[in-house]
């Protein structure tokens, strides 16, 4: 038997983890896990994000679905600690993973999930990196995968997408139409959709960067942790990893948690303007509009349990223009070397804002994801000439 069960994030359902899952069938809200049993060192001696799989969705006797993703660099980035004006700041850098973006944790554990319910195939739609990742561990598991994109997605993923043998379906539209049509598809297959927070898993993948960033700073919690927000899973996941480590010990019973903060594009914020407004829901934004891919996210499903991450973090949600988060971007990489994609771009730009207005502490210590990588955004060498003559 597992040694865990499925609960609503919204109401009194629960089922057990070894059966399918989606979203719930009572209020349709998304699923999560809890974990009945939990060592005080759940470690593995291994370096990849199954280092946690003790508390990890991960029947006795099963292997795990991995291509070696997880323990992505925390980089220590001084000078623009200095230029933000924050007394610390580090990048964690989830370029680093497979396919290139944080998107690869969650598809592990996903697919290795999906492997072991015996799905007929899976199904996703993308605004760039969650397809790639889908391709690679469907690949790896040897699941056949059709993915939905926009035609405005990065050329350079889609590529990536094709090149790892998915049938890649272009459409006309944002992430939301390819939604609708992953959907239907999944109703009409019986395959498996692995849309954000559709089934319980990614979250689960996702959240071992908390678990990381914890360990990579020998216990310590930051102050702030800054994550540019899309679909939400990376932000609800790290959130769900620190409170288990608080519930099951492994932090102090006093250690203040971080403020949670969500980092969006000017032209697509959803969750800032309900944020801002109050409410505990999102309505979906229109005519969403940037170029980082990953942010153009017009109205997630993950609302509600975005909304609640912040009022129990005493966090924020803030939105910056996709001219300052260029400039942003090129200064986070030359500043580290780090290869940023636009979303980490996106997110250092909200903390030297909210460090301008008053909304974060000049002595913070703060944690900001870099959820890609840069190279992924690239497309011909005109651009490159472009960018290079500024």
């Amino acid at each position: 038997m597992p040694l865990w069960t499925l609960h609503c994030s919204a109401c009194d359902y629960a089922q057990p983890g070894d059966q399918p899952a989606g979203v719930c069938p009572a209020c349709g809200q998304p699923l999560l896990a809890q974990y009945d049993a939990v060592a005080v060192d759940a470690r593995a001696p291994h370096w990849s994000l199954w280092r946690y799989a003790p508390v990890l969705p991960l029947a006795a006797g099963e292997t795990p679905v991995t291509l070696g993703e997880g323990m992505t660099p925390l980089a220590d980035a001084p000078s623009l600690a200095r230029q933000v004006g924050v007394r610390r700041l580090w990048i964690k850098d989830e370029g680093r993973n497979p396919t290139a973006s944080f998107k690869a944790r969650g598809m592990s554990a996903a697919v290795t999930r999906a492997r072991a319910l015996g799905a007929a195939g899976l199904v996703v739609p993308t605004a760039g990196n969650a397809g790639a990742a889908i391709a690679a561990y469907a690949a790896a598991a040897g699941l056949p995968v059709k993915v939905f994109a926009p035609r405005t997605t990065p050329p350079a993923i889609l590529m990536t997408i094709a090149a790892l043998g998915a049938d890649l379906q272009l459409i006309d539209g944002h992430i939301g139409d390819a939604g609708k049509l992953a959907t239907a598809f999944a109703n009409e297959s019986g395959w498996m959709n692995v849309s954000t927070l559709r089934e319980p898993y990614r979250v689960e993948g996702m959240k071992t960067m908390g678990y990381e960033v914890v360990e990579q700073l020998d216990g310590r919690v930051p102050d702030a942790i800054v994550y540019p927000t899309g679909g939400g899973e990376g932000t609800i996941g790290i959130w769900k990893a620190l409170g288990e480590m608080r519930d099951w010990g492994w932090l102090r019973s006093d250690v203040r948690m971080p403020r949670m903060i969500v980092a969006q594009s000017s032209g697509c914020a959803p969750i800032v303007r309900a944020f801002a407004a109050g409410a505990d829901r999102a309505e979906p934004w229109e005519n969403p509009v940037t170029y980082a891919a990953g942010l153009r996210v017009p109205g997630p499903l993950g609302d509600r349990l975005l909304l609640r991450v912040l009022r129990e973090s005493a966090g924020d949600a803030v939105a910056v223009p996709d001219d300052v988060t260029r400039d942003a971007t090129r200064a986070l990489s030359t500043a580290t070397g780090i290869d940023a994609a636009p979303e980490g771009g996106c997110a250092l730009a909200v903390v030297d804002r909210m460090v301008r207005e008053g909304r974060l502490s000049r002595d913070a210590e703060v944690v900001v994801f870099n959820t890609g990588s840069g190279a992924s955004y690239r497309r011909e060498s005109s651009d490159l000439a472009a960018e290079a003559r500024g």
